[in-house]
């Protein structure tokens, strides 16, 4: 039992929610930009509109952006060339990092137009963070 609350304090949390943070913020802009895009600009109406009006896109959408969302952690990760922090146990504290940010934002003030603090966002996320980490499973 030691072990484990060993090897968790072992883990790289800042770097971990360093990423978390930015990929979130990436997220959260993205969804303000097109609720003002969605507001005032009818060039960018009139697609959203045809997107969430179908009910396909409406649960793809989503899961899609969950997906991104964790394969985006994964790739910033490796873009500022931590790949040495990247192993099995730091991508499932990533996932973790990831969700406690989605909670974190459904506490602003902003709409929830993609992907909110969910069962099926949490399940989305991990799926984008092990497909991108696929190389760093075994370390």
């Amino acid at each position: 039992m030691n072990n484990i609350w060993q090897r968790l304090k072992n883990l790289p949390w800042q770097e971990l929610g360093f990423i978390s943070f930015i990929t979130t913020l990436i997220v959260v802009v993205s969804e303000i930009f097109l609720v003002l895009g969605h507001t005032y600009l009818p060039v960018v109406r009139e697609p959203l509109e045809l997107l969430f009006s179908s009910p396909f896109f409406r649960i793809l959408i989503p899961i899609g952006v969950a997906v991104g969302m964790g394969a985006l952690a994964v790739y910033l990760l490796e873009w500022w060339q931590k790949n040495w922090l990247l192993n099995n146990s730091s991508l499932w504290a990533l996932v973790l990092c990831l969700f406690i940010g989605l909670l974190l934002k459904s506490l602003l003030p902003v709409p929830a137009l993609f992907v909110s603090a969910s069962r099926p966002s949490l399940i989305c996320i991990a799926i984008g963070v092990f497909w991108k980490g696929r190389p760093y499973w075994r370390r």
